[in-house]
């Protein structure tokens, strides 16, 4: 379990760096998980190493909203009176995080599985369809 936060603090601190030395607009976790994720693109052997405490920590994610929660609170009154952008805002990326995963389904299932991994096929009896 310490192996595997101190993997993604590594992540993050490095995403933390990049963000502030080339003054990007972009969260240094953020930029920490987008190379997480290259990460383990190209190389899986952290897979087995972060893969069961990562399970645990997305069983309780519905405690990392509680901050959230708190600062809708804290804003309401600035909420109340900024309530169209941020309602246009959140159809907008709602909407494109929908397509974009659409068009990301369509591109993957295009792909076909190696040979090895494909689905036996089952022989279909004289006089029936296939």
């Amino acid at each position: 379990m310490l192996q595997t936060f101190a993997i993604l603090l590594v992540f993050q601190s490095i995403g933390e760096a990049l963000s502030y030395a080339l003054s990007l607009p972009v969260p240094g976790p953020v930029i920490g998980m987008i190379l997480l994720f290259g990460w383990l693109t190209f190389d899986d052997r952290l897979l087995p190493v972060i893969q069961g405490t990562t399970s645990e920590l997305l069983k309780h994610l519905s405690l990392l909203f509680v901050p959230a929660g708190v600062g809708i609170m804290v804003h309401a009154h600035r909420i109340g009176g900024e309530w169209m952008p941020i309602v246009v805002a959140l159809v907008l990326s709602t909407w494109l995080a929908i397509a974009t995963t659409a068009l990301v389904a369509r591109a993957l299932m295009g792909k076909t599985p190696p040979d090895d991994a494909s689905p036996v096929r089952a022989q279909a009896t004289p006089g029936e369809q296939p």
